[in-house]
Order: structure tokens, then C-alpha cells, then sequence
């Protein structure tokens, strides 16, 4: 792993609604994520950027922290295409979020955060 952080882009991808499942099991008229947009990018190393929901921080932050770190293939390789390159999901049942998450080659200060 490299010695100093670099910063991630992260991309969302797309929102989601999972209809069947929002239809016997949520409050009617239950919309997609109200906080994500597709296409918004955020920059993270090890914090949650600002305007990302943080629900969705808690469940992709682990891939950024470690693409931050140096980490390019996950689960032995073989997952995906590019190294360096992750596409994953909030983890809300019904209404998920998809995420393109990228190393960059830009350095980071010792915190990329919320301001």
C-alpha cells in the first residue's frame, strides 16, 4: 500500500426503487433516495464529503478508505474490470443507490472532509 493518502471520486451511478418490495412493505408513494442525484460527484479519502448522505458513507466508505490507501483489486481480482475502479450500492433494501468509486493519482492533505 502506498505511504500517503490519494483522493477518490466517487459517482453516483444511479437511484433506485425497488417497487415490489416498496409496494408490500413501505409507506405508499415511497420515492427513490431524496438525498442522491445520479451523476453528483463527491472526493473523499477518509471522511464523508459534504452533501453525500450518511447512511450510503457507512456502507461504501471501507472501499474508499482503502482505494485512498493503495488498495486497487478487491476479492483476489477478478471482480472487475479495471483495477482501481469499484461499483457498489448503499445498502438501503428498497430504494439503493449505485456508486462508481475511483482512485485518482491526486495526493491528499492529511484530511479530505465535509469542508
Amino acid at each position: 500500500m502506498k505511504e500517503s493518502m490519494t483522493v477518490v471520486k466517487i459517482t453516483v451511478l444511479e437511484t433506485s426503487l425497488k417497487k415490489d418490495l416498496a409496494d408490500e412493505y413501505a409507506v405508499p408513494n415511497l420515492e427513490p433516495c431524496p438525498v442522491l442525484k445520479a451523476g453528483q460527484v463527491f472526493y473523499a479519502t477518509n471522511t464523508c464529503p459534504k452533501g453525500m448522505c450518511d447512511a450510503a458513507w457507512r456502507t461504501i466508505n471501507q472501499y474508499v478508505f482503502a482505494l485512498a490507501c493503495g488498495v486497487r483489486e478487491f476479492y483476489g481480482g477478478g471482480w472487475m474490470k479495471e483495477p482501481g475502479k469499484v461499483i457498489t450500492c448503499c445498502n438501503d433494501g428498497l430504494r439503493p443507490v449505485y456508486f462508481k468509486l475511483e482512485a485518482t493519482d491526486d495526493e491528499a492533505g492529511p484530511f479530505l472532509g465535509r469542508d
